[in-house]
């Protein structure tokens, strides 16, 4: 339909109906979340790709949540992850996709009788002291409509926009831009902020006569200068501005997340001896004093108390490490793992949904699956929980101040008492009892003169050819 309105809209809500306004002032947040990342040659929705360990659009939501009273997604069909990711805020579904001024106007139910403003899913790194300077550029007296812009380094092919003074006259869209209109520096972030009224009126007059012939957002700025209303942009920086439209674009993104991150820790007391090689997660928790060596990965859901020291190439996920525990080099804590103050988990040691007791040690080429290790425990290098017979997962128990063997292996279930002792190269098929010593090799049986003559067999064979 070019140059015509809208064609009638399909909208489906959870819930079924927008909140009550209140009678301040209020303040909602519309996300644009409907696009398919075609570019990211993905079938999982754009905004669900992850930066830090988090979907883009939690990294958005968790900061739009500490500045506006409501928040509206909009998401395109089939896109139930989305959807879940976003509750329990509402969801409307925009079923054709027709341009960005085109979803914005799917929400328009949920705008209530305050201010609007329109974030992307996929401009994910916005802060929320950024959103608060757009609302509050948007209630200073006179200004009708903010927008949120940038000076990329390399501008490319985003949106620019065109001032007179310090009021945006436009947004003109990289397709159609002449050249000196290109050569603006200033740039859209696609972010605006104005009366609901104002915004629903503005969007229901945007057209598509446009060389995509989609709605623009950005027309809306046209609309608000027709209307004689002052048109205001913040700049913020393009670290945080920055859309996510590519994988390439995705890692510049995750470099950009990593350096805030990183630059957090070290402001708050923790050691990164080379920062640029230690990878963090948006909740990973490292107290004061702890101090992690080079090339250390942080998955999801990591806490670490004081003191801890994380050697280098260690891996740590879902865990919790604490105080003045040691942890590697080339260690990995899977999900479910806890390890206990002043514990070790040494080199090529792995523990999955493991508890290690206050100072346990286990130091060298171990796997510790779904167990329990008492406090003062040594388990000896190469020791195995062969936790998992094919259908379910079992459980392992060592009590307290017990001594592993080198290369035991524990058939679980099974218990070993406190103070146990495992004779090196046992297999424990059985529970011990407290103080015991348990012996599970076989039998050894020297033959005197075998290797002798076993090397002058092969020495024959070869001779022979």
């Amino acid at each position: 339909m070019p140059g015509g309105g809208y064609p009638q809209k399909v909208m489906s809500t959870i819930p079924s109906s927008p909140s009550s306004p209140s009678p301040s002032r209020q303040a909602t947040a519309v996300i644009l979340a409907a696009g398919r990342g075609t570019r990211m040659r993905s079938e999982r929705p754009k905004v669900m790709h992850p930066l830090a360990g988090q979907p883009m659009l939690r990294h958005l939501l968790d900061n739009a949540e500490q500045v506006f009273d409501h928040i509206v997604v909009v998401v395109g069909p089939g896109m139930e992850d989305v959807a879940a990711l976003a509750a329990p805020h509402a969801v409307v579904v925009q079923a054709d996709r027709l341009g960005t001024a085109h979803a914005a106007l799917q929400a328009e139910a949920y705008f209530g009788t305050g201010d609007v403003a329109v974030l992307y899913g996929d401009n994910p790194l916005i802060t929320a002291q950024t959103m608060r300077e757009l609302l509050a550029c948007r209630r200073q007296p006179g200004v009708g409509l903010a927008l949120l812009a940038m000076r990329p380094a390399h501008p490319g092919r985003y949106g620019r926009v065109v001032t007179q003074g310090d009021n945006v006259v436009r947004i003109v869209e990289w397709a159609d831009a002449t050249p000196q209109e290109r050569a603006i520096d200033l740039c859209n972030a696609g972010v605006l902020c104005a009366d609901a009224q104002d915004f629903r009126r503005w969007l229901n007059e945007v057209r598509n006569d446009n060389a995509q012939g989609e709605y623009y957002l950005g027309d809306v700025v046209t609309q608000a200068v027709a209307d004689g209303v002052c048109v205001r942009a913040v700049v913020a920086s393009e670290d945080e501005l920055r859309g996510i439209n590519s994988r390439a674009e995705l890692a510049v993104a995750e470099a950009s997340v990593q350096r805030r991150l990183r630059h957090d820790a070290m402001e708050k007391g923790v050691t990164l001896v080379a920062p640029d090689t230690v990878f963090l997660c948006t909740d990973t928790v490292l107290a004061p004093d702890v101090v992690i060596h080079p090339h250390v990965v942080f998955g999801p859901g990591v806490t670490v108390e004081r003191d801890v020291e994380v050697r280098s190439f260690s891996h740590l996920e879902g865990c919790v490490v604490r105080q003045g525990a040691l942890i590697g080099p080339y260690a990995r804590l899977r999900p479910g793992s806890d390890v206990g103050a002043r514990a070790h988990v040494g080199n090529f040691v792995e523990l999955k949904a493991t508890t290690l007791g206050e100072g346990a040690k286990a130091n060298h080429l171990t796997y510790l699956g779904n167990a329990q290790v008492g406090a003062r425990t040594n388990v000896g290098a190469g020791t195995i929980t062969c936790n998992y017979d094919g259908v379910f997962k079992h459980t392992t128990v060592i009590g307290e101040g017990s001594f592993i063997g080198s290369d035991s292996i524990l058939v679980a279930p099974v218990t070993l008492g406190a103070g146990v002792i495992t004779a090196a190269g046992s297999v424990i098929t059985k529970d011990v009892p407290d103080d015991a010593m348990a012996f599970g090799r076989a039998g050894q049986d020297n033959k005197a003169g075998y290797a002798r003559a076993f090397r002058d067999r092969l020495k024959a064979a070869k001779e022979r050819g």
